[in-house]
């Protein structure tokens, strides 16, 4: 029986509160996946009414999160009987080390964490949600990233001979860490009783590609509060976010927010940039990556006072506002949000097709998309068509901002609860007698 987000129908009464357990090593709202995971369990709490109780290291930015302090059978009734639309982290400890060892670490403890809670408390889930690979029992994951279709666009960069002598260790835990996750990839998500949800188009075919499934796999896109991200702000913010960047007003300031720079394209746009030396521009790459591997090259093609390397901030719409174009030639993206955010400030944005978030933009109507995200002249020729006409660029912005509208995080988190109920309402019509909450609760 196949899964699928509802178009706007509220089932919460045909299927009731849930006890939700969510898998992830950590949530916040400053990496995009875990922003996701953190704006739907705050509105499965809040508006649907969900117990949601998080498995993970470490918990940031969530509202109304509790940490987990019931010790009993007894004591769980009560909670269970006192709480409705609550969330309870359970704190699972992290262990230091190289990242596959602290990956491994992750995944062996939160089995045996949950385990516990099961056996020991008698606490049950009506089911169990990962994002991405972190447990072998989930009943949904949504994927936001598949390495087995990562590896293939970047396997030439794994490669040995490729690579100097000083950085083979790096390159070996590497490697190993895509092969780990590339096993576990195909233990869960050849499950045909687990269901999936992709947040892309892109996604669901590379899920075809690698792990075939019988049902279609359901796409819930990302949202964005248009709160923080809209034009009224970028506008009210954009003198002090140009005067603190030292952008002049003749200065095109070109956006790239994101980790891992090398997926994310950075190298085409340190290129193109190169190419456009006619234009008074500034490229903003915000992140926590190295920048050092970067500065040859750079310095090279003389960008040195026009290349800068910026810190997150919590407050990301600072840079949308001192931007005048997004720019993310990504070589591979499952979605992307911080071209969606731009979107919905009115910047206009240059995307890969290889990004799931160019399934929202019509090109040259709301947004450019490269075909191809490694060719330079290709993106330079974008840049340069919108630097050169104003009219147009506002157009573009006008029209991005348009599109995303549609886009909200209560539309996401009404269709990850949809397919959650249906799930839930599948399993207790096979075994009535078998409804753990109300187990529970006697």
């Amino acid at each position: 029986m196949a899964i699928t987000p509802g178009r706007g129908e509220n089932d919460r009464s045909s299927c009731g509160a849930l006890r939700i357990a969510i898998v992830s090593p950590f949530l916040d709202k400053r990496h995009g996946t875990e922003r996701c995971v953190v704006e739907e369990l705050e509105r499965l709490a809040r508006t649907y009414g969900h117990d949601v109780h998080v498995y993970s290291q470490r918990v940031e930015d969530l509202a109304g999160v509790q940490r987990f302090r019931a010790r009993s059978h007894a004591a769980l009734r009560e909670l269970s009987a006192r709480e409705s639309g609550a969330i309870f982290w359970h704190k699972v400890p992290s262990l230091p080390g190289p990242h596959l060892v602290k990956y491994l670490w992750w995944f062996i403890a939160n089995h045996v964490w949950r385990w516990w809670d099961r056996h020991v408390r008698g606490l049950r889930y009506d089911l169990v949600y990962s994002p991405g690979v972190n447990c072998l029992d989930a009943d949904v994951v949504s994927v936001h990233i598949l390495f087995a279709e990562l590896h293939r666009r970047i396997a030439d960069r794994l490669r040995m001979r490729f690579t100097p002598m000083r950085s083979w260790l790096r390159l070996l835990h590497r490697r190993l860490y895509y092969r780990v996750i590339r096993l576990l990839e195909r233990q869960v998500y050849s499950k045909s009783e687990v269901v999936v949800i992709a947040v892309s188009q892109k996604i669901r075919e590379d899920m075809q590609r690698h792990y075939p499934r019988p049902d279609p796999v359901p796409i819930v896109y990302p949202g964005v509060d248009t709160r923080h991200f809209n034009p009224y702000v970028r506008a009210a913010l954009r003198p002090y976010a140009r005067r603190t960047l030292h952008l002049s007003e003749d200065t095109l300031a070109l956006l790239l927010i994101g980790n891992d720079w090398k997926i994310k394209g950075l190298d085409c746009l340190v290129e193109a940039a190169g190419q456009l030396q006619t234009l008074e521009l500034r490229v903003l790459v915000v992140g926590r990556d190295d920048p050092a591997p970067y500065r040859a090259r750079i310095r090279r093609l003389g960008l040195s006072e026009r290349i800068s390397f910026l810190p997150p901030r919590p407050d990301v719409e600072f840079y949308y506002a001192a931007a005048d174009v997004y720019v993310g030639p990504s070589v591979d993206d499952a979605f992307a949000l911080p071209p969606m955010e731009a979107m919905a400030c009115g910047v206009p944005v240059i995307v890969s097709r290889y990004a799931g978030v160019s399934e929202l933009i019509t090109h040259g109507v709301n947004g450019l998309i490269l075909d191809d995200p490694r060719n330079v002249e290709e993106l330079a020729d974008g840049i340069r068509r919108i630097a050169e006409d104003a009219a147009w660029r506002e157009h573009l912005g006008r029209a991005a901002v348009h599109t995303v509208a549609q886009y909200t995080w209560d539309r996401h988190a009404q269709q990850v609860h949809e397919i959650f109920s249906q799930l839930v309402r599948r399993h207790r019509s096979r075994s009535p007698s078998e409804d753990p909450r109300a187990r529970l609760r006697r």
